[in-house]
């Protein structure tokens, strides 16, 4: 009886241990992926494959996961680096990347220290960079300058299997020196619109006074030019009623000037006694004649 129950023990026994053994193969062969990584594995330490998020099956005791590289968005520290400008102005570059790694298998066994790599890679990419432009182009043309270093870094560590997804100059600092010089060449810049503009503002002044005075003069041989024609017109139409009626329009018109005159010397104030030539009345008596000549 204890024999029996020894070898029912037994058997069960190595039925356990493989029941056991199978589990845990499975276990070893189920490989679970999170969304925000991608697993690297090698069998007898050559790269066997890449293992991306969801559930994934290997060969247990042959295959092992090596790396557990996180396919996030990075983000370098911010570096600080020299740099000269091409006008020989030295400017230091605060500069920060942005990358995620896409290839894993081609980061883990090309490049050991990524972020380091790309640091140097950047500062290099930033020097050469700067070095073509001058330094107003530098801070005028700042997001050009963004574009062409990622996209040279971009070409740079393509190898590595990484995407620069983004990289940014967060600021271009001068020297003491530079700074200086800078704000006393923006003073004289300033300075010099202003006399510019002083003096745009005198010369239109001028041309204004100018016109002033031109229009004045055209107004004044305007209303000199309509008195002469005012004028020839009267001389032409003395000039046609001596045609017509001879001398004695002529006098006429004398007499009647003369009267004229001596009623606007009559009509002066204060004058209660008027001295007159003595043909002043025969000019009465000719002006009546002719008067009643014409009636």
């Amino acid at each position: 009886m204890e024999q029996l129950i020894a070898e029912f023990l037994g058997g069960n026994l190595v039925t356990i241990m493989i029941a056991v053994f199978i589990i845990f193969c499975i276990l070893l062969g189920v490989r679970i992926v999170p969304q925000s990584e991608k697993h690297v594995v090698e069998r007898f330490g050559r790269l066997r494959s890449v293992l991306g998020p969801g559930i994934n099956f290997i060969v247990p005791f042959l295959d092992r996961v090596r790396h557990k590289v996180s396919i996030l968005e990075r983000q370098l520290p911010t570096a600080q680096q020299d740099a000269i400008t091409k006008d020989n102005v030295l400017v230091q570059v605060e500069t920060s990347v942005f990358y995620r790694i896409l290839e894993p298998e081609k980061t883990v066994y090309r490049i050991r220290d990524v972020d380091a790599a790309i640091a140097t890679t950047v500062t290099g990419i930033v020097r050469a960079q700067i070095g073509l432009m001058e330094l107003d182009e530098v801070q005028s043309n700042r997001s050009v300058l963004i574009s062409q270093i990622q996209s040279s870094v971009e070409s740079a560590v393509d190898d590595w299997g990484i995407e620069v997804t983004r990289a940014e100059i967060l600021d271009v600092n001068l020297d003491q020196a530079t700074r200086d010089a800078m704000l006393q060449q923006l003073n004289a810049e300033r300075e010099r619109r202003a006399q510019v503009t002083r003096a745009e503002g005198s010369k239109r002044s001028v041309e204004l006074n100018a016109d002033a005075e031109l229009y004045s003069a055209e107004q004044i041989a305007k209303a000199r030019r309509i008195a002469a024609d005012a004028e020839a017109y009267a001389t032409e139409v003395v000039a046609k009623a001596i045609a017509t009626h001879g001398i004695e329009a002529a006098q006429y018109q004398v007499a009647l000037k003369q009267v004229e005159a001596l009623a606007t010397v009559g009509a002066g104030e204060g004058k209660q006694t008027i001295l007159l030539p003595a043909n002043a009345m025969e000019a009465f008596g000719d002006a009546f004649k002719m008067l009643k000549g014409g009636k």
